[in-house]
């Protein structure tokens, strides 16, 4: 798996299944290297978070781009692999702790969660850190349906 132009070999496809605890079938794991080699497109042998910027679903969401910066083939597949309908929630909820685990100690304040969330609201909703916001701006962020806010009140 040296550059990203050479071919998988069977060792590699299998080396690359277990990395990924075979979340991935082998002829998915060859369609991924397909897509890997598109993306690294100076056969680096890595992806940047430029060229990832590339696949529309990742560039929606630019938390994830620190991620995948500088990724070869295998860790590509893994980082991937939290993806898979075949995942777990646990395994899902690792990569989101990851995201915001921004210095990599293995941690995640409260701090930089609700920063990091309220940014990423604030920004879709077409505001920026200098905004205001009035009750109409607040309704407009938070009116969405899967607004929880209900209380179960038991009757007698």
């Amino acid at each position: 798996m040296g550059s990203a132009s050479s071919t998988l070999t069977q060792y590699d496809i299998e080396d690359v299944q277990e990395h990924c605890n075979n979340l991935f079938s082998q002829q998915e794991i060859i369609s991924l290297y397909k897509r890997f080699c598109q993306l690294d497109r100076n056969a680096k042998g890595f992806i940047s978070a430029d060229e990832f910027l590339s696949v529309p679903e990742f560039a929606m969401n630019p938390l994830l781009l620190k991620m995948v910066d500088g990724l070869n083939f295998k860790d590509f597949v893994v980082f991937l692999s939290a993806f898979s309908p075949k995942a777990s929630t646990t395994q899902k909820i690792e990569l989101i702790f990851k995201v915001y685990d921004s210095d990599y100690n293995g941690k995640v304040t409260f701090r930089d969660i609700m920063e990091e969330v309220l940014i990423k609201v604030m920004e879709e909703a077409g505001y920026s850190k200098d905004s205001s916001l009035l009750l109409d701006d607040f309704v407009k962020i938070l009116d969405h349906p899967g607004l929880k806010m209900e209380v179960e009140v038991p009757v007698d």
